[in-house]
């Protein structure tokens, strides 16, 4: 079955984008030459665009999820999607290990909708723990029903007939003890096509007759367009008004930005919301708490007393490549091709837009550049289709990066309150932690408390948000590694002796000792501007550990210089790959706690291109040094998600011990005025 979504994957229970109203008299108007009137009959949608279709079982039949032919190549169909995290190089590892079949024979077909079995989505580090066993479990079947010969010797052509009825059910893995393939650093399988520029990506992609769309967007967030006037556009250019939406497709990008500018239109809204006031807002529209239990013994039985409030930025996922979509009719079928992390729901978000069954409509996903939970829904396959039914003919739409930036969804500003008691000894007696719209994702502790009280109270945020790399266990992770590096100066204790001695559990206490022993923590004293900080972290049935060395000069804003990680996601399935998978979570993490902050004003966003919007650069990445722990006793975890939570906390105590500063603000180098007072500077 598959599993419920995290609570805070907001995008995925918002209501859909766009709500046309084909058939509604005078819906298109007369705006000048070049405008297609187009009729359309409203069609029942089946599955309400694919939101909550929770509890479709996986095919039992091996044929559904792997064939063999006359020849011995070996095709293979996962509903999982390739957006950077070498998803595509684990799964075919997977299947060659369990096969005995060469890498090279085996093509991955990922995320059609035609082709591939029914899945969610790819997020929340499940490819690894969800599809790696259900695909290596088909490849077992497969090869129980094969000679038990090599596989060059084997006679396919009588054998491939067994496999396409056959069931995967008795399928046994080989023992980790026994890998040949799994566990080794296997390459990126397609990475030929990726050096020489073979590959496609969606922006990439050209039909005949193809038309290059561009969208009318809003003054501000949730204006409503009241006047609109195309009688400036050239005829050659199709343009559509559908309700709130509208657009022009024509046949150079060129053409579609001039005939875009050439629109004339009104928009009506309400005045929205600053960042200026945003942690305050968020506190004030916040539901209330609905946990009656009290701390108050705890607090009682402490020593020692400490209360503090962390504040987190909204930020953006900047992919490099921004959203694109190619969609192309053929009478009431559709077809799309777009870089999505969810080519099912975004099927059904098409059918639910356009009143279609869902089996009129195939998504296909290229090989996207990037999405760290950022491109979850379909609004750009929605405004491709849209313009495409208006000109008859395929319509490509790709964001800019203005776009990008503006009306993509963001990672959820947030406040998070924590209260503290120690006893003189340093053992933790009490704590309350309360998190404000950021997310419950990482709230819970595994530090040892008796008296705990822990929350997450949803507000009215004033911008779209949505999933991000981690979701909210970042935040969470900066305030609870911050707090608790606070409530070891308060005690006296060095901050990684502190975290041990309120800790039990063990895959957590090797995590941190790892990073340590790595760093070489201890061993040298923070002072004169250099300062050391660790952190550790649990998430999705991993845990990480991070050491941070960082340079602190007057004048200048803090230099991560060093950092160690270690990280323990179960028994390894590509030590290489899962390095990268550590540094590159390193990095992006970085940025988010020392940098990037999206600033808003009354519903327009006025950071909305990398010039203005600070990400890290080449200049910003320190020496990184990554310590995996290979446990093959236990079932490998995912790893896209996890090693990112711990950098910032491990930076912000770096730059406490370097300054006797203690900022409690993500990003880390906010000016004091976008802090609230709690929040901002301090010195312990």
């Amino acid at each position: 079955m598959i599993p419920e979504l995290e609570p805070e994957r907001y995008e995925l229970m918002a209501g859909p984008a766009y709500n046309f109203s084909f058939g509604r008299r005078g819906f298109f108007k007369a705006l000048g030459g070049g405008l297609v009137v187009v009729s359309y009959a409203a069609k029942a949608q089946e599955s309400g665009g694919g939101r909550g279709r929770g509890g479709r079982a996986m095919p039992k039949e091996i044929g559904a999820w792997l064939h063999i032919d006359e020849k011995g190549a070996v095709t293979v169909f996962t509903g999982k999607v390739e957006v950077g995290q070498n998803a595509r190089t684990s799964l075919t590892a997977s299947v060659a290990e369990e096969l005995g079949a060469p890498l090279t024979s085996i093509e991955l077909v990922m995320g059609d909708t035609e082709r591939t079995p029914f899945d969610m989505g790819t997020f929340g580090s499940m490819t690894t723990p969800q599809m790696v066993p259900q695909l290596r479990r088909v490849a077992a079947a497969a090869r129980q029903l094969l000679p038990a010969e090599p596989w060059e010797k084997i006679d396919f052509a009588a054998a491939a007939k067994t496999l396409v009825t056959a069931e995967s059910g008795a399928g046994k893995f080989k023992a980790t003890a026994d890998w040949k393939v799994l566990g080794t650093p296997v390459h990126k399988v397609n990475r030929r096509e990726m050096i020489t520029g073979r590959h496609h990506y969606t922006s990439d992609i050209k039909l005949p007759g193809m038309l290059y769309g561009r969208i009318l967007r809003p003054e501000r967030f949730e204006a409503k367009l009241v006047s609109f006037d195309a009688g400036a556009v050239s005829n050659e250019v199709t343009v559509v008004r559908d309700g709130d939406f509208a657009g022009v497709a024509a046949s150079s990008p060129t053409a579609a930005a001039e005939a875009l500018a050439a629109l004339k239109a009104e928009w009506k809204g309400e005045p929205q919301t600053s960042a200026r006031t945003l942690f305050s807002d968020l506190k004030q529209t916040a539901q209330p708490s609905k946990d009656g239990s009290s701390i108050e013994s705890g607090l009682g039985a402490a020593d020692k007393r400490h209360s503090a409030t962390y504040t987190i930025a909204y930020i953006a996922h900047a992919p490099l490549e921004p959203r694109a979509a190619v969609a192309d009719w053929n009478g009431d079928k559709l077809t799309v091709w777009t870089g999505t992390q969810r080519p099912f729901g975004v099927q059904g978000e098409l059918a639910e837009a356009f009143r279609i069954p869902e089996k009129n409509v195939r998504v296909l996903m290229p090989d996207t550049g990037s999405a760290y939970g950022g491109k979850h829904t379909g609004e750009t396959a929605i405004e491709a289709a849209r313009l495409a039914k208006a000109a008859g003919k395929p319509v490509k739409v790709v964001w800019t990066r203005e776009e990008e930036f503006t009306w993509a969804y963001f990672r959820p500003g947030g406040v998070i309150d924590v209260r503290s008691g120690i006893t003189k000894d340093g053992k933790l007696v009490a704590w309350e932690f309360h998190n404000y719209n950021s997310g419950s994702s990482g709230i819970n502790t595994m530090y040892d408390v008796a008296a705990r009280k822990v929350e997450f109270h949803p507000s009215k945020a004033p911008l779209r948000q949505g999933s991000y790399r981690g979701l909210a266990a970042t935040a969470n992770h900066f305030a609870r590694e911050s707090h608790m590096d606070e409530l070891a100066a308060m005690a006296g204790i060095e901050p990684l002796e502190f975290r041990l001695r309120n800790l039990k559990d063990d895959r957590f206490r090797a995590a941190l000792q790892a990073a340590a022993d790595r760093f070489g923590w201890g061993r040298q004293k923070s002072g004169n501007g250099v300062g050391f900080g660790i952190a550790g972290g649990f998430e999705k049935g991993s845990y990480v550990a991070a050491c941070a060395e960082v340079h602190c000069e007057q004048g200048r804003a803090p230099r991560v210089v060093r950092v160690v990680e270690s990280f323990e996601c179960g028994a390894i399935l590509n030590p290489d790959q899962l390095k990268n998978q550590v540094e590159g979570s390193v990095i992006q993490g970085m940025g988010g706690a020392l940098f990037e902050s999206i600033e808003f004003e009354d519903g327009r966003i006025l950071n909305a291109r990398f010039s203005k919007y600070r990400v890290p650069r080449f200049r910003d990445v320190p020496a990184i040094d990554v310590v995996l722990i290979d446990r093959k006793d236990l079932p490998p975890a995912g790893a896209g998600e996890t090693p990112i939570v711990t950098i910032a906390p491990a930076i912000a105590n770096a730059i406490f011990a370097a300054t006797g500063e203690r900022i409690r603000s993500m990003p880390l180098n906010a000016p004091a005025s976008a802090q609230p007072a709690s929040a901002g500077a301090a010195r312990l």
